[in-house]
């Protein structure tokens, strides 16, 4: 099972009585009732997209409003697929801490959880209301409508959520159990509201009490990563500041309205249709008859792709999502345990931040004025030199694997894979040229691959069950919900911590440091990796970019060179667990529960580690091709 179900050891402890049944009839019926919508959704937005592409590129005549319509329609696919993802239970938690105690104690903390999520969703209602009604006094410049439409998906999609909240703690049998919980979550809310007026003074201390202590907490609570983040938010900027609380809701918006995201649910849906039609098996079948005889073959192909297909969409989740529905499931075939497989798959989306066109780094040069034609160029070695290091991990790993039950590919089998493969393996190279040929941008280029996969599947390999297609339409959704509301909660305290003066503070303590360059590189390397950990990697750049670069230059590091050092150590915390946001994107596109990444993924972030330790040592890595 990919996610545990937050009730699941409680609903079990004993059959519900027939009085308890309706709850589920209740969620069971509201369950077309998202779902079909949220399908439906997908399917506007690729076609929105590809009628963009179509107009621009082939009639020279662009559609001014596909943007925006895409843009509006995304926000309401985010919402409804966070709910759907809050009925099957699927909302990213670390449940590694909860698994150590006994069943009672583990049953309790699973409603916990779900009486945790409740009372984020009661205390932002009410101020999504607000948010949607005063965007009626924004109008969209290409379709002239009001902007509420767009922002009505944030109540919208609150108040199902609250509804699926109270339908799964009535769903469990134990009263008593549900009782305690919510007044455990009310009790801790209520004396934090009772010492507001002695936080307010403590300034800065309180972000080591919400965001550290508080998140931490939750975290090990197994509370949902994005319900900790956005509780921990609201209970920061309520208690201790005087921002409204309408403003919480308006960074959420923000950090899960980028369009560049848009690209998540559409390389979802397309790593779904690879696996589907075929192309997969194809791919896989050439890879392994050419690397299936030695001795973790498949991973070094993992490590291999992540880095040919980053930066295609622009984010690291999308391009996880990408690669990892083709290879998984050999992978596992072969006997790859998926703890390992999160775990590497995670590892190599931070190895790949570096790659261009990296949005990142596009963000460093738009902040910092640092040229981003030279940020790309340096960013392709420091890429390579993690991947050797990663590569070096798999190979201590697997050096024992048994490989004596399977014999090398002959050149005949080889070449026979290749040709039926060729269908499959150009598709990355058709995504990256429609990108450089400015056929479509990194957003609209995941729809190019759908209809390529999907004309494969009907013209080619002759494998296309169309009844699969909405169950796929509705996981990607569902999926694509959960990555996107911990990316907005995760805004919404970058958004904070902006407030508090914290980076202000950072860059006055960096600035007086002892022992020049090397003392500089480290403290950057340690404090990028605390800040990738709980922030997304444009809102640290955007709060801390300005600050430090021109540090850097002052002590003498080269600003490309730095670039690199900064993304390379805020993508370690961004994919680190246990608060690392990235990981929970990479267990829930993989389907791997959070848990059994833990242990395999200490091994790989050392050898990102050194990778990064190498990177800062040896500024040529960085800059040696830079002209």
């Amino acid at each position: 099972m990919a996610h545990a179900p937050y009730l699941e050891e409680a609903a079990t402890e004993r059959p519900p009585t027939d009085g308890r049944g309706w709850p589920a009839r209740i969620s069971a019926a509201l369950v077309p009732v998202v779902a079909i919508p949220a399908a439906l959704l997908v399917v506007a937005e690729i076609a929105v997209l590809l009628a963009g592409i179509i107009g621009r590129y082939l009639f020279h005549s662009p559609i001014v409003w596909s943007d925006e319509l895409a843009g509006i329609l995304f926000l309401w696919l985010a919402m409804l697929g966070s709910v759907i993802a809050l009925q099957r239970g699927e909302h990213m938690r670390m449940t590694a801490f909860v698994g150590m105690v006994g069943p009672g104690a583990r049953a309790f903390l699973d409603v916990v959880a779900v009486a945790a999520s409740f009372a984020f969703l009661v205390l932002v209602i009410q101020p999504a209301y607000d948010f949607a009604v005063d965007e009626v006094y924004v109008t969209t410049p290409a379709l002239g409508i009001v902007n509420s439409w767009r922002a009505a998906a944030l109540p919208v999609g609150i108040a199902f959520m609250l509804v699926v909240a109270v339908l799964r703690l009535m769903s469990v049998a134990s009263l008593r159990r549900v009782v305690v919980a919510l007044a455990l979550v009310a009790m801790i809310i209520g004396v934090l509201a009772l010492l507001a007026p002695v936080l307010t003074p403590l300034g800065n201390f309180n972000l080591l009490i919400f965001f550290v202590f508080l998140v931490g907490a939750m975290v090990f609570a197994a509370v949902p990563i994005a319900f900790a983040f956005g509780l921990a938010t609201v209970g920061y900027l309520t208690l201790t500041t005087s921002t409204p609380e309408v403003v919480i809701i308006g960074r959420m918006d923000e950090g899960m309205s980028h369009l560049i995201l848009l690209s998540v649910p559409l390389f979802v849906f397309l790593g779904l249709l690879i696996e589907m039609t075929g192309m997969a098996k194809a791919m896989v079948g050439f890879l392994a008859s050419l690397l299936g005889h030695v001795r973790g073959g498949l991973h070094y192909v993992l490590v291999g792709a992540m880095y040919l297909v980053s930066g295609i969409s622009g984010s690291k989740a999308a391009d996880m999502a990408a690669i990892a529905p083709v290879l998984f499931p050999e992978m596992k075939q072969r006997g790859a345990k998926p703890g390992d497989l999160v775990a590497l798959l995670a590892a190599t989306g931070a190895q790949t931040e570096t790659i261009p066109p990296s949005l990142v780094l596009i963000t460093i040069g738009a902040v910092t004025g640092v040229s981003i034609a030279a940020l790309f160029t340096g960013g392709l070695l420091p890429g390579i030199v993690l991947a050797i290091m990663l590569c070096f991990v798999v190979w201590w790993r697997y050096r024992g694997e048994d490989l004596s039950h399977v014999r090398p590919a002959t050149k005949r089998e080889i070449g026979r894979a290749f040709v039926i493969a060729i269908p499959a393996i150009a598709l990355p190279f058709v995504i990256r040229a429609a990108v450089v040929q400015g056929v479509a941008t990194a957003t609209e280029v995941s729809t190019i691959g759908i209809v390529y996969s999907i004309a494969a599947g009907l013209l080619i390999y002759r494998q296309f069950p169309w009844r699969r297609l909405y169950p796929m339409l509705v996981e990607t959704a569902a999926l694509s919900g959960a990555i996107l509301l911990i990316i907005g909660a995760a805004t919404g305290m970058a958004w904070a911590l902006t407030q508090s003066g914290f980076s202000v503070s950072l860059a006055k303590f960096m600035t007086g440091l002892p022992g020049g360059v090397p003392t500089f590189l480290a403290v950057t390397i340690v404090a990028f990796v605390i800040l990738g950990s709980v922030l997304e990697g444009i809102p640290a750049i955007v709060l801390f970019g300005p600050l430090l670069f021109p540090i850097a230059r002052q002590v003498g590091v080269h600003e490309v060179h730095y670039a690199m050092v900064v993304v390379l150590a805020m993508g370690m915390g961004l994919f680190a667990p246990p608060f690392g946001v990235g990981y929970y994107a990479a267990c829930a596109i993989s389907r791997i529960h959070p848990d059994e990444g833990m242990r395999p993924i200490i091994g790989y972030m050392l050898a990102l580690l050194v990778g990064t330790l190498i990177v800062a040592a040896i500024p040529w890595i960085s800059i040696g091709f830079l002209t």
